[in-house]
Order: C-alpha cells, then structure tokens, then sequence
C-alpha cells in the first residue's frame, strides 16, 4: 500500500504537474542548446560533441539507478535531481555572459544534466500506478493522461522556445529553463509528502557491492526473459538514436539553412507536440476499444519516417509543419500503449530496476545518434544526413509487422505478470522520445 487515504488525488496532481513543468523546461533546454552551440561556434559536428556528452550520462544513471530510487525513496530523488539539472543549466548562460565559459565547460554541464535528470524522471514516471490507484483513476488512463500532460507542455516549451530564442536570445531561454526545475522540485517536495511508495524503501537489503549488484542483476534478469520488454527496447533505442540526431542536430541545421530559423524550430517542435497530444487523448479515449498491436503498428511507421523524407526533399516549412503535425498524432499513441504494457508486465517490487534498465536500453542509441548526426552533416551534407537516419527509422519501426512477439502486447494486460518471468520471493522504462 503507498499509505494515501481512498480517492486522495493530490499527490498524483503533484506528479503530473512537476512532470510537465519538468518537461517543459526540456523542451526549452533541448531547443536552446543547440542554437547556442551553433550560434557560438557555427559547426554541427561540435553540436553533436555536446548532444552525446549530455546522453551518454543519461544511459549510465538509468543503468544504475534504479536501486538507488528504491534506497533514496521516489520523492527525494526527484527533488534532488531537480535541483542539481536546475544549478547545471542555470550555470551555462551565466558562465557565458563573464566570458569564462569554454566549450569543455559546457559539455560537462550538459553531461551533470544528463546524469541526474533521468533518475527523477524515473522516480516520478514508476509512482503513477500506486498514485492512479488512489486518485480512483484506471491505470491505462492515468498512464494517457501522463503522457498527455507531458506532451502538452513539451508542445508549450517548444513555442515557448523558439519565440524567446528569437526577442531575447538562447541564454535567456536556459535561466527559464533552469526556474522550471526548481518550481518541479517544489511540487513534488510538498505535493507528495506523506506518500509511503514515495520513501525509502525499508527492506532493502544492507548496503553493500554485492547487494546493489543483485537487485541490478534482477532488473536486467527480468528484461531479459520477457521477449516483449526486449523488443520493445531493442526497436525503442534505434528511434531514440534517430530522434536525438534529429532534434539535436538535424532540425537545427535544417532551420538554419532552409527555414526561419529558430521561431521555425519552435512552431514545428510545438506542432509536433500538440499531434502528440492529441494522440495520447484519443488513444486514452478510445484506444481501449482497438488492438493494441494493430494501433501501435499503424502508429510507429508513420511517427517518424515522413518528418525526415520531407525535410530532406523540401526547402521551406509548410510541408514539414503538417508532416510533424500528423507525425505527432502517430507518435503521440505510443508511449500510453508501451506504459500500459509495461505497468501491466513488471510487478512493484522491481518496477525502479525494471524502468531504469528500460530506460537504460531505449536510449543506449542517444549519444551516437547525435554525434553521427552532427558528422553525416559534415560529410554527406544536410540532406544526406537526413535521409541516412529517416531509413533507419523506418527499418526499426517496421519492428511490429516482422516480428511475432509483438502482437503478445494484447494480453499484457494491466496488473498481470507474463508466465515464466514472475520475481523469486523476496532475498524503469523504455520509451519513444519524440
């Protein structure tokens, strides 16, 4: 029991509200560095340098961070993790303007912001099953409505983004982004304060290498031998990768050449949130009455494929814009069928591991796909760039249709354990980052 009083939904507020300020604030940070990086050193090789120096970190906490949630509790890792990314940005902006910034400084910083975001997201994401169940919510809407309040405020920041890059300059856009951290932080100080699933976790074993060893052994034992987890990760990490290449590099670069700039990069990362938005309404709406695999099919081949093939062959932002709309829309029914999934597959007791390996997996891609994305520009050109990684995407997405053991997703059904994967008595999360 997560020690709430029957239909308590101030808790789960809390966490949606943290998670989409908290989200919020990415999208300022993930627009707003780049522009930075090519505004002061004019190279997109150097922009993939800083965009795989701030996701390689984020693999290595999601490989290990999952029993440190546990021991910590939920709660104190997302505030910390809040506060120290907070400080890390904060810093960039105001390093710059004394003139002591240097370019290593600024991948270090971008790589603290890397190492300690992923564990609060975490912290927050593994909450909402205990959290939905005494909000008086069904997990596969609350798991949506997550998504969609995350979806929706990532379309915000991304307007947000372009707009104040183009009146008051990238440096200004990272201060904003370093305040939506501190206010996350506060939510969840106060908002779930009380919340036992939130705390420490009391029977943990000692400290110790041996005993953190095992409980990491026992997340990567459970991914292992559930076949679906595994593809799930496996298809997820190759359009993380992309995505990252995309977002960090290719977007920006594109803009600069081809569009307007960094108002362009901000109408179409917002219209691709708010198709993804739509999409996880619809899909918490009426997604329950459809195949899971059929729907999460059709959604993976279109949600990003089109964006780069469009980019690629077209010089201004009409066409994108729609593309990146409908693309959303696709993309935006992914992540509440992998959540569901997912809940459903991994038991309390190993959800922090679980996620943080899921996690781990998915975006082991992250950081090369930036640095190659930076390099492809370099020597094949925009165009070739984006078209290399947009066939990529489409291999990875065309996942469900080749292989059997996705369409095992429609009985994976919330609450349940897969026969043969149950945890021994007793001695985190793949998703698509569009």
């Amino acid at each position: 029991m997560s020690g709430l009083t029957p239909r308590s939904r101030i808790p789960l507020a809390a966490v949606l509200s943290a998670n989409s300020i908290s989200t919020a604030g990415t999208s300022l940070t993930m627009i707003a560095v780049p522009w930075f990086v090519l505004e002061t050193t004019g190279s997109a090789g150097r922009a993939g340098v800083v965009a795989f120096c701030a996701t390689l970190p984020i693999i290595v906490s999601a490989l290990i961070g999952g029993p440190v949630i546990d021991r910590l509790g939920r709660r104190r890792v997302s505030v910390a993790s809040d506060l120290v990314c907070g400080l890390a940005v904060a810093a960039v902006p105001l390093l710059h303007r004394t003139g002591l910034l240097t370019f290593w400084m600024l991948c270090a910083l971008m790589a603290v912001n890397g190492l300690l975001h992923t564990p609060g997201n975490t912290a927050r994401y593994v909450l909402v099953p205990d959290l939905a169940e005494h909000a008086g919510t069904t997990l596969a809407r609350a798991a949506s409505l997550f998504d969609a309040v995350s979806r929706g405020a990532r379309m915000v920041g991304a307007a947000l983004a372009g707009v104040l890059i183009a009146l008051t300059g990238a440096e200004t856009v990272l201060l904003l982004d370093a305040a939506t951290f501190l206010m996350s932080a506060l939510l969840i100080a106060l908002g779930v304060r009380g919340v036992r699933a939130a705390e420490p976790r009391r029977t943990a074993n000692p400290v110790s290498l041996r005993a953190y060893g095992g409980e990491l052994r026992e997340g990567y034992a459970y991914l292992t031998g559930n076949r679906l987890l595994l593809a799930i990760v496996l298809t997820v990490l190759f359009m993380n990768g992309t995505d990252q290449g995309w977002n960090a590099v290719l977007l920006p670069v594109h803009a600069s050449a081809e569009l307007g700039g960094a108002r362009d990069i901000g109408l179409l990362t917002a219209l691709f949130g708010a198709g993804g938005l739509t999409g996880a309404l619809l899909y918490g709406a009426f997604g329950h009455r459809f195949s899971r695999w059929a729907v999460f099919t059709v959604c993976m081949v279109l949600c990003g494929a089109p964006r780069y093939a469009v980019a690629a062959l077209t010089g201004t932002t009409a066409p994108l814009a729609v593309t990146m709309a409908l693309s959303g829309i696709a993309g935006g029914v992914l992540n509440p069928v992998l959540t569901t999934v997912i809940y459903g597959s991994v038991p309390d007791a190993l959800r922090s591991r679980v996620s943080g390996v899921l996690t781990a997996g998915g975006e082991l891609a992250m950081p090369v796909g930036g640095l190659a994305a930076g390099l492809l520009v370099e020597g094949a050109g925009a165009r070739g760039a984006l078209l290399a990684m947009g066939g990529v995407y489409l291999l990875a997405t065309l996942s469900p249709l080749v292989f059997p053991v996705w369409r095992t997703m429609d009985g994976a059904a919330a609450g349940s354990v897969p026969p043969g994967t149950e945890p021994e008595p007793e001695p985190t999360t793949a998703k698509a980052k569009e």
